[in-house]
């Protein structure tokens, strides 16, 4: 269900939340879907069950997830303007904005970068 990827430089706790709040904008996750354990999670993916917990509680905070006593932690009631175009591609902002610095320090075009994301996106 999700990727995680120690080596990436990116907290892993990070890594889950913003795969959840995608995932919960793009509609894959949708009110009352269900997440899998803390304990679960942690063992799958080999890491510290806190990192889950500290995800889980993060997204929590921000009303993405609710946990109910004895249950596992659900995807909450969203707003439904969340799930417009323009929401979703805001998620997507700041690795675009990191893949355009980045393309910028390695000078390469505009239309070198548009050229290999196409090629990226092509089936």
């Amino acid at each position: 269900m999700f990727t995680l990827n120690p080596q990436s430089g990116i907290p892993i706790y990070r890594q889950l939340a913003e795969q959840v709040r995608r995932m919960v904008a793009g509609g894959q996750l949708r009110e009352g879907d269900e997440l899998p354990s803390v304990r679960e999670l942690a063992l799958e993916h080999a890491v510290n069950p806190m990192t889950i917990s500290k995800a889980y509680s993060l997204l929590e905070a921000e009303g993405v997830l609710m946990r109910q006593r004895g249950k596992p932690m659900q995807i909450a009631p969203q707003k439904k303007q969340q799930h417009s175009q323009q929401a979703r591609l805001l998620h997507l902002r700041p690795q675009l904005e990191q893949l355009v610095l980045s393309a910028r320090q390695l000078e390469i075009t505009d239309e070198q970068l548009v050229e290999s994301l196409r090629q990226l996106l092509a089936p």
